[in-house]
């Protein structure tokens, strides 16, 4: 049996969304942004449906394009970045590699070991996984919560680098007594080899700013699954799209959805 298309129902074509959806998390636009530039084209389309498509479509994307990113390095580099939500700052965890390849992202309401457990563990299930794509979509943003079952696999990083925070010490001594993290990984705080991740920050914080901070927890989860996905395609990390390839990047994501280009 076929599988039922994502875009069945919807009032407008599937190219018409997945264009707002991909020009929203690729560019520094807001909604209202995107209503007027329609509108130029003689379509309308309310800001808000924009945004319900976005809340919809983004973590869909990321979902379909897991299976299609290269491998990643075994050199880390872990970082957490500030987002507003409802008026309150909130932790993103990001982590890259030492080529700038994104490995996985967390949003936290706290910023602490619990936290970075939190991420280093979904870090590694995400690098581990051999069929990333088959695994659940995650919220984004996770109660405090009893260490995860330990990783059975190999795929273990070498060494992650860290800035001065005193709580990922404690995480990963933490996750190589539980027997989450191999003894042999390294712990490196030189804060000078984690300007890579402090640069690759910049595009998140561009496309988070036109639209002032989010308004829930939910819906900044969704939209940052997007924002992430959205990066690793420009960078370069599908298998077969270059970094730059701007066509092809709109080929892979159009073709994820079963849309002609």
């Amino acid at each position: 049996m076929n599988q039922q298309s994502p875009f069945k129902w919807r009032h407008f074509e599937a190219e018409i969304i997945l264009l707002c959806v991909r020009w929203y998390l690729r560019y520094s636009l807001s909604y209202r942004d995107l209503e007027e530039m329609m509108a130029e084209r003689g379509l309308a389309v309310d800001h808000t449906t924009i945004y319900r498509w976005v809340q919809r479509y983004a973590p869909e994307l990321e979902q379909r394009s897991r299976p299609h990113l290269k491998a990643t390095n075994d050199s880390w580099r872990v970082d957490e970045t500030y987002i507003k939500i409802k008026g309150t700052w909130t932790y993103l965890y990001r982590a890259v590699d030492s080529e700038g390849n994104t490995l996985e992202f967390l949003l936290s309401p706290t910023r602490d070991a619990e936290a970075a457990k939190r991420f280093l563990i979904k870090a590694l299930h995400s690098t581990a996984c051999s069929a990333p794509g088959a695994r659940p979509l995650e919220e984004q943003v996770e109660e405090p919560t009893a260490l995860a079952d330990p990783i059975t696999t190999t795929s273990a990083p070498r060494v992650i680098n860290v800035d001065k925070n005193a709580a990922y010490p404690k995480a990963i001594a933490d996750l190589k007594a539980a027997g989450i993290l191999p003894a042999s990984v390294e712990l490196r705080q030189v804060k000078y080899l984690n300007n890579l991740i402090e640069q690759d920050h910049r595009f998140i914080k561009r496309v988070v700013k036109p639209g002032m901070g989010f308004f829930s927890v939910e819906t900044a989860g969704r939209t940052l699954q997007g924002y992430e996905v959205m990066n690793m395609i420009r960078k370069g990390q599908v298998s077969g799209v270059g970094k730059g390839d701007i066509s092809g990047q709109v080929t892979f994501i159009a073709t994820l959805f079963g849309v002609a280009a």
